[in-house]
């Protein structure tokens, strides 16, 4: 049995890629995956049917092998280079703290940069099942 890891899946569109082992692009439709997968991250392994479309081959019966793949965990920055940015981030907020106690919002651009750093902090933070 063939297997490979997800190259790519849009759970919108139904479908995606497989790169098996072998190094060959395998189309992955929505219908391959188990009956109680909706969805499959990308570098999840798998093994599958093969046959031969009209465009090429692509997957059948797909079963995942393994955990699933985390995106965040790869690419989370190292914990000392988060105690950096934790620290920055408290400067920031302690600023806007002060802002708030004198009774004054601080401004849109400052608004609008310290939420997107909230946001990116938070994901570096967010832990996948």
């Amino acid at each position: 049995m063939p297997s490979g890891k997800v190259r790519w899946f849009d759970a919108k569109r139904g479908f995606g890629f497989i790169t098996s082992d072998d190094g060959e692009d395998v189309f992955l439709p929505a219908s391959a995956l188990p009956a109680s997968v909706t969805t499959v991250r990308k570098g999840s392994k798998v093994e599958f049917s093969m046959v031969t479309g009209r465009k090429g081959p692509q997957a059948l019966d797909v079963q995942l092998v393994g955990p699933t793949a985390s995106i965040i965990r790869a690419t989370r920055p190292e914990p000392d280079d988060m105690a950096a940015i934790v620290e920055d981030l408290i400067k920031l907020l302690d600023s806007a703290g002060g802002k708030l106690r004198r009774h004054h919002y601080p401004s849109e651009a400052e608004s609008r940069k310290l939420a997107a750093l909230l946001r990116a902090v938070a994901d570096d933070f967010d832990v996948e099942s």
